[in-house]
């Protein structure tokens, strides 16, 4: 600290010093670190700062607190394409989990009728965010998805996916086989339990296959995966639905499309 005219000399900071609010620049830095000696800062250090919404106007915490609440946020990602266990890292207090069910099965074409399957429809989908402070780990179950149609058969619903008891999505509904013409397509899976609940696009009905007009639609979507795609011709297998949830497409005068497995996806944050 600059002063003009002599400096003051230096001698011990007293209360009296204080009370008549006349401390130096000497007398403060002693009073604080004493000789302005290199100190090393370790993790377990407190620190006391100002806070105009706390009471008394002073909070205090260690060096690595302020560090952790600094470094606060989005920290890493577990992604399960089959069932198993989450465990929590380190420091993890929060989690956006998002539970995909499995798509459904298409429908078998009839044989030697010129009818076309159903196809199967698209998973569900749940989205939750969770306080897992007092969770260390939880079992996740990832849906199968549904079978596929065999010839003139229907095609296998796709299973149900979860995280633990919080939140989960069913599978869609397989396809009904190409004797059903006429019939609307099966429904969607439906998410339950979380924050957000989606359900899964429908599968398409079965379908004629005639010499001036054919009508073949692709297999039911999930928020994470597109249905299988429609058949091109008169004797096609159908095809399988896309990763992850997407509902097989129905087989014209053959086999349908399998149906995608779900899907859980668990983002965590410190």
């Amino acid at each position: 600290m600059p002063f003009i005219g002599s400096s003051p000399a230096e001698s011990a900071l007293t209360t009296g010093d204080l009370g008549d609010n006349i401390v130096d620049g000497t007398k403060t830095k002693d009073a604080l670190i004493g000789d302005y000696s290199d100190v090393t800062i370790t993790a377990s250090d407190l620190i006391i700062y100002g806070d105009a919404t706390d009471s008394n106007n002073t909070k205090r915490d260690t060096v690595q607190g302020i560090l952790d609440l600094a470094s606060s946020g989005f920290a890493s990602m577990q992604v399960f394409t089959s069932s198993g266990t989450w465990t929590k890292p380190t420091g993890i207090t929060l989690v956006k989990v998002t539970v995909v069910g499995a798509g459904g099965g298409g429908g078998g074409g009839a044989s030697g009728t010129n009818k076309g399957a159903q196809s199967g429809a698209g998973g569900g989908t749940a989205i939750e965010v969770i306080d897992v402070s007092s969770i260390s780990s939880e079992t996740v179950t990832i849906g199968a998805g549904g079978s596929a149609g065999g010839t003139n058969g229907s095609g296998g619903a796709g299973g149900t996916s979860s995280f633990g008891s919080h939140c989960s999505a069913t599978g869609g509904a397989g396809g009904a086989s190409g004797g059903s013409t006429g019939v609307d397509g099966p429904a969607g899976g439906a998410g339950s339990g979380g924050d957000i609940n989606i359900t899964g696009q429908a599968g398409g009905a079965a379908h004629n296959i005639d010499s001036g007009s054919e009508l073949r639609l692709d297999g039911g979507s999930s928020t994470h995966g597109g249905g299988g795609a429609a058949t091109s011709g008169g004797n096609d297998t159908g095809n399988a639905g896309g990763n992850y949830g997407g509902g097989g497409s129905g087989g014209n005068n053959s086999n349908g499309g399998a149906g995608a497995a779900g899907l859980v996806i668990v983002e965590e944050f410190k």
